[in-house]
């Protein structure tokens, strides 16, 4: 195919006939063309694009409509080359989550593998509330060459194709048929990924054959347009209900999400903390809101949690949701809470404010925030300040250096040399054990955190530290990543070597899925297919992940101790391209990770009720006590 000839802009050269269209106030090009030119001038409020540009991986189904639409744009709506679909929407899911949902990333696909590939990013998205839009190609709209190279077909409905797998994991999904389609399905996607309330990704299957159709389109709609995020306001008898229980509590405690952080609603909160007098747990998606030097930040709850944001949510007779799912980890399975504690949950969405059979106020965080501290006036309640400062302790003796010698250092060790080496770094991380024990007992400045833990999804970690750099590219970032999740998926470090993006991965390898393998053993299991040394394999790997970096472009390097670590962070911070250093690590690191006194929760994961040895059977007989305690309310 002949690449068009593009204008000084870099829009695609008009034909005579195109020329007389746009004189009479339309525009021709392919529907690929308009999408891309479309998408050029949706704005924020700071005058930048809101969709930055577009990630590609061109193939069947999208290199000649697409591909030849986003060329002609040029720099206009700027194409970057990735390895997998699936970690390339890791990268702009974490670039858009970095960006406090103010800005995103679009990504392209073929169709068949290259689309599906991008389903379990789509669903990470959906979890996580996060803006994405993905573009995959799909079959012809005309049907005439049908079945077509990876046509997934179905056998008793003519309309199907693979792509409707994105269906569930989407918040708008729409086949484009027709280019004139785009003139409602381009802003409707938009609105999607605005809307505090709804955010999350889009899926827009592009048939192939209406990419390279051409249409005459209105010149008014590629004017540019501003899309502004909105604050919803709360109504007057819920605000005023919230208050009332606020005033009336003896013991209250707030659990800040990640609500707080998109709705920028920081300040305002450890003002409102502060202020009352109210103890504030953190959530995976709402650590950092607060620096953990705030008098009123006492660290994760649940599960992972510390002991003085736990004790103060088990002794609350009213716990305050701010912008939190409320999910299992957060809430110990629904036996965090009293019995008789009242909840709040001061959320966007009326989905997530009704939860656990919360008392709902429908709002914007940070507006909610301060028309609650208006309406509270001097209220303050009493609060222990020591909890805090006696589990700050425990977390830097914990994290402590260890003594010289030949013992294998802990999480807890490694994530304390980091710390010491980079103390203003981000620290980001998605799957394994480091989720757990960063939550735990990393001490962020405000902004310092960034965890995918919504999904969990191993192998978001390398392409994600790559998606928060580009979102950040002042602030250093550093990626803790286990052994198994780097094998699943590390490829986009190739990516960075490339783009010049610098980010420190701290690659712990305890030769296996250790994390998993400790629950298995929690839940009465036998240890099995999660240690390498456990699997049925002829011959225990010895995976040299440092030549595997390097031979990918990355600075790559093995820490021989914690004091080498140290000092390999540091030096990392002086190159322009990513760092990968490797250590070794202890598989032994208990579930709480050593601080099995003083951090964690219960976690529901069902026990099989016969037909195991002795050891399942105690397992369960604990589970079934554990389970008796949680709220069934929803």
């Amino acid at each position: 195919m002949n690449r068009p000839l593009t204008m000084g802009d870099g829009r695609p050269a008009m034909t005579d006939h195109a020329r007389g269209a746009e004189m009479s106030g339309t525009i021709r090009l392919t529907a690929a063309q308009a999408m891309m030119r479309w998408l050029s001038v949706q704005m924020t409020e700071d005058g930048e694009r809101f969709v930055e540009g577009c990630w590609a991986i061109f193939g069947h189904g999208n290199v000649a409509g697409i591909g030849e639409a986003l060329h002609g744009i040029g720099d206009a709506f700027p194409t970057w080359r990735g390895q997998n679909e699936q970690t390339m929407a890791h990268a702009a899911i974490a670039y858009a989550k970095a960006s406090k949902r103010r800005r995103a990333h679009a990504v392209t696909s073929s169709i068949g593998p290259g689309a599906t590939n991008m389903v379990t990013a789509a669903a990470l998205a959906h979890v996580n509330r996060l803006p994405v839009l993905l573009i995959a190609g799909d079959v012809f709209a005309s049907r005439r060459p049908d079945p077509v190279l990876q046509q997934v077909e179905d056998f008793d409905d003519g309309t199907v194709s693979a792509n409707d797998c994105f269906r569930p994991v989407v918040r708008y999904f729409d086949r484009i048929q027709r280019p004139e389609q785009l003139l409602t399905a381009l802003p409707r996607a938009l609105r999607v990924m605005t809307d505090p309330a709804n955010c999350g990704p889009v899926c827009l299957a592009f048939c192939q054959d209406t990419q390279a159709e051409a249409w005459d389109w209105p010149e008014a709609f590629f004017e540019p347009r501003v899309w502004r995020i909105r604050r919803p306001e709360p109504d007057a008898g819920e605000l005023a209900r919230v208050a009332d229980l606020i005033r009336a509590a003896k013991r209250p405690a707030i659990v800040a999400g990640g609500g707080v952080i998109y709705s920028g609603a920081e300040a305002a909160l450890s003002a409102f903390a502060a202020r009352h007098g109210i103890p504030v747990a953190e959530t995976q998606a709402g650590k950092s809101a607060l620096a953990q030097s705030d008098p009123m930040s006492f660290g994760a709850s649940g599960v992972d949690g510390s002991a003085a944001a736990n004790a103060v949510l088990r002794e609350a007779d009213l716990v305050i949701g701010v912008g939190a799912r409320l999910q299992d980890f957060t809430t110990g399975s629904r036996t965090m809470f009293a019995p008789d504690a009242r909840l709040v949950a001061i959320n966007v969405h009326g989905y997530d404010a009704m939860k656990h059979g919360a008392e709902p106020l429908v709002a914007d965080a940070r507006v909610a925030l301060e028309k609650l501290t208006a309406a509270l006036g001097d209220h303050r309640a009493a609060f222990d300040p020591a909890p805090r400062a006696a589990w700050l302790a425990a977390v830097d003796a914990h994290c402590a250096a260890p003594d010289p010698g030949n013992d294998l250092p802990t999480d807890a060790q490694v994530i304390g040399a980091v710390q010491r080496a980079a103390p203003d770094a981000i620290a980001m991380c998605a799957a394994g054990t480091m989720p757990g024990a960063l939550k735990l007992l990393w001490q962020p400045v405000q902004g310092g955190y960034h965890m995918e833990y919504g999904y969990s999804c191993m192998g978001y970690e390398v392409a994600g530290a790559m998606g928060i750099k580009l979102a950040a590219p002042d602030r250093e970032v550093i990626c803790f990543v286990g052994d198994g999740s780097y094998m699943m998926a590390n490829s986009e470090l190739a990516t960075a070597v490339m783009r010049r993006v610098p980010f420190t991965v701290v690659l712990t390898d305890n030769r296996g899925y250790g994390c998993i393998n400790r629950l298995q053993q929690v839940c009465g299991g036998a240890e099995f297919n999660n240690m390498y040394v456990d699997c049925n394999v002829a011959d225990q790997p010895q995976i040299d992940y440092v030549a595997h970096a390097a031979s990918m472009g990355a600075h790559a390097v093995k820490a021989a101790d914690i004091a080498d670590l140290e000092a390999q962070v540091a030096a990392a911070r002086s190159r322009a391209i990513p760092t990968v250093i490797v250590i070794d690590t202890t598989a032994k690191d208990g579930p709480a990770h050593g601080l099995t006194e003083e951090a964690g929760h219960w976690w529901d994961v069902a026990v099989p009720q016969v037909g195991g040895p002795q050891r399942l059977r105690d397992a369960y007989t604990t589970y079934l006590q554990n389970a008796a305690k949680a709220r069934l309310v929803n």
